[in-house]
């Protein structure tokens, strides 16, 4: 009992820092993770706009070339950039110290930022970057206020249209249909929603890769408990036909 008590005294602070914050609507990424053509497309633009800066440390090039169909050549041709070789780590070419001097601190890992944070939040900051001259970089994020990392994705989005309220909190303005307004991309709200959807999924994929393994057991280990419940249901009518 006096163990939790203590939890929720520690926990007090954050439940009010919650309460009192800003809420932030994340949108639905709605991921697939059986389209493999989606999730070799998100490796693809998460290898050429992110993985400067980003490691996906805790997977393996051959691992995904296997799980998303790719061949170790166009794996080798397509998506590595650092000289290493086909079973190592997926890590990126920067020295931690000094990303830590460039960035203020060095960019975390992403492999298991989908499981940590969750596909929609992910999804969601990927399209909730904005102009704010304030910031190092120039520009913002709806999601994580006061981030510390440009928009690589700026010249395929531009920079979303916000509004602020009394607090200086930003919201993002939609169009009638329900898309961003953004200036200053080369995609339509469209198509910049699939690459973000493939990124996402590609990173949802990396942080648990054996889930469609996992979940395809988890019918078949359905089906024999089914099975197993009716041979002991007629077992237990055998062996209590005599009590009755």
């Amino acid at each position: 009992m006096k163990k939790l008590l203590i939890a929720l005294v520690t926990l007090l602070p954050s439940l009010a820092m919650a309460a009192s914050g800003h809420s932030v609507h994340l949108e639905r990424a709605n991921v697939d993770l059986h389209d493999k053509a989606s999730l070799e497309r998100g490796l693809d633009s998460f290898q050429h706009y992110c993985s400067g800066c980003h490691s996906t440390q805790y997977q393996r090039y051959e691992r995904v070339a296997t799980d998303l169909g790719i061949s170790n050549d166009d794996m080798r041709n397509k998506y590595m950039f650092t000289g290493a070789k086909i079973g190592d780590l997926m890590e990126n070419a920067i020295p931690t110290p000094d990303a830590a001097k460039w960035f203020g601190a060095a960019p975390p890992d992403l492999t298991l930022v989908a499981r940590v944070r969750g596909a929609d939040w992910v999804f969601s900051y990927l399209k909730g970057f904005y102009a704010d001259e304030t910031r190092p970089f120039g520009v913002n994020n709806t999601v994580f206020p006061s981030v510390g990392m440009p928009h690589v994705l700026q010249d395929l989005q531009g920079l979303a249209t916000v509004t602020k309220d009394e607090a200086g909190n930003a919201s993002l303005v939609k169009d009638k249909d329900g898309n961003l307004v953004t200036t200053g991309g080369k995609l339509t709200a469209e198509e910049y929603d699939q690459v973000v959807r493939d990124i996402t999924g590609f990173l949802v994929y990396s942080a648990e890769p054996v889930q469609l393994e996992r979940e395809a057991l988890g019918w078949w280990v359905l089906g024999f408990l089914f099975i197993f419940f009716i041979i002991a249901y007629l077992l237990k009518k055998e062996y209590w036909k005599d009590v009755h």
